[in-house]
């Protein structure tokens, strides 16, 4: 496929971004994502963040696996996500589940500096080249345990998980400046919610579902 192949099909799952935007409008609040999300989706190109055999369906809205039993999620997940961060332009982030990058490569659109830690060794060093390839000179990636963040970098404007742990992990909330947004799936493997957590400037939490999700699950070896 040409790059002008893979453009249009860019556009043709932004439109279908749109599409489910509306349909779960009830659900989310309102009938659009913001537009910087939006933008950030169109420009990423997602057939770079897949394994080669799957590049021709690259932009389906729907997961794929991305080795090592992970997927990399729906990008309608990954621009509703994106969006509940509303993330600015002088946010320092932390992603918790490189995968092969493509999460962070749109964050990275977005942010000024994305930290992202991944347990398998392997995918982050796969994260590590395919951004690299695409310019993305504001990740960095760290091969390590999860749960426990990156607490030299903290605290972090804006985190987001895309593996869901049964119970948000202390450690995040703590990394999670005051004023800042967390968004995370969390809960029992056929009970997970997309959680959106927003902690004030006198530290209290607050803690919104967004909807209900299937996400691969943090792994037990984080723990």
């Amino acid at each position: 496929m040409k790059e002008s192949d893979f453009a249009a099909l860019r556009q043709t799952m932004v439109a279908e971004i749109a599409a489910h935007t509306i349909f779960l409008t009830g659900r989310l609040g309102k009938a659009a994502l913001g537009r910087r999300a939006i933008e950030a989706m169109a420009k990423v190109p997602r057939h770079a963040f897949v394994r080669l055999e799957l590049q021709a369906v690259a932009y389906a809205d729907t997961p794929l696996p991305s080795g090592y039993g992970k997927t990399i999620s729906q990008p309608f997940i990954v621009a509703l996500m994106t969006d509940l961060l509303d993330l600015q332009p002088t946010d320092i982030v932390l992603e918790i589940g490189t995968g092969l990058g493509y999460q962070a490569a749109v964050l990275a659109e977005l942010a000024l500096r994305v930290y992202s830690v991944e347990l398998i060794e392997e995918l982050a060093d796969d994260a590590r080249h395919r951004l690299a390839r695409q310019g993305y000179g504001n990740v960095e990636v760290r091969t390590g345990d999860g749960r426990a963040g990156w607490p030299e970098h903290a605290p972090f404007d804006k985190i987001i998980v895309t593996a869901a742990p049964d119970l948000v992990p202390p450690s995040l909330i703590y990394q999670l400046k005051p004023g800042g947004k967390m968004v995370v799936p969390a809960g029992l493997p056929d009970e997970q919610q997309l959680l959106l957590l927003e902690k004030g400037s006198d530290g209290a939490l607050s803690t919104r579902e967004i909807l209900p999700v299937r996400f691969s699950l943090l792994d037990p070896a984080e723990a």
